[in-house]
């Protein structure tokens, strides 16, 4: 893919994001999972997000038009409650975080989200919510990893933290085998106007 192409199209997904202190107390629960798994494929802890609507690959045009209704969305729903909680795995290679707190409310924000998406004409993803936080994938093979680390989190309980802002979030590709990271497109706090704009494009 050429730049230009790559400036036409983004990798993007709508979602939550944990405030730093609720981050580095599951960072501190993890401590020996690092330690005992380090050849799992770990995420940036600047990273962890609970995704509300995976819109996969999309063109920057249609991207653009998210982000005045998201604003709207954002200003009229209130903040939430929720917490990190306990830990599972996904096939055996995922490994991620629960969400705990006002789930009825975080339902209903995803559908309020997802119905957004699509009344903007934006195909994306609609796999029934399971809301987590992806921690790590296990490489292929290893059937272990995973396992063991969600059952070190079982007892994991984290304090509870109001969301704050509404995310538009973007994946950064590199050109190589290294990890995906993600960047912040627009951002907007929950129950008030307040927009922070992050990039114009990826």
């Amino acid at each position: 893919m050429n730049a230009q192409s790559h400036a036409e199209t983004r990798r993007i997904f709508i979602a939550l994001a944990p405030p730093d202190d609720a981050k580095a107390e599951l960072e501190r629960a993890l401590g020996p999972a690092y330690e005992a798994y380090p050849r799992m494929r770990w995420n940036r802890i600047e990273d962890w997000h609970i995704t509300l609507a995976f819109l996969g690959e999309v063109p920057a045009a249609a991207a653009a038009l998210l982000g005045p209704p998201l604003a709207e969305l954002a200003a009229a729903h209130p903040p939430l409650r929720l917490a990190l909680r306990g830990g599972g795995h996904f096939d055996e290679r995922v490994l991620w975080s629960g969400i705990d707190g006002d789930l009825d409310g975080l339902h209903v924000l995803a559908a309020e989200v997802r119905a957004l998406v699509k009344e903007c004409g934006i195909a994306f993803e609609g796999r029934p919510l399971r809301p987590h936080l992806t921690l790590a994938r296990a490489r292929r093979g290893d059937l272990a990893s995973a396992v063991e680390a969600a059952a070190g989190l079982a007892d994991f309980t984290g304090r509870p933290w109001r969301t704050e802002r509404l995310h538009l979030v973007g994946s950064n590709f590199g050109r190589g085998p290294g990890p995906i990271h993600y960047r912040d497109i627009e951002s907007w706090n929950l129950g008030g106007e307040d927009r922070i704009l992050h990039e114009h494009a990826l």
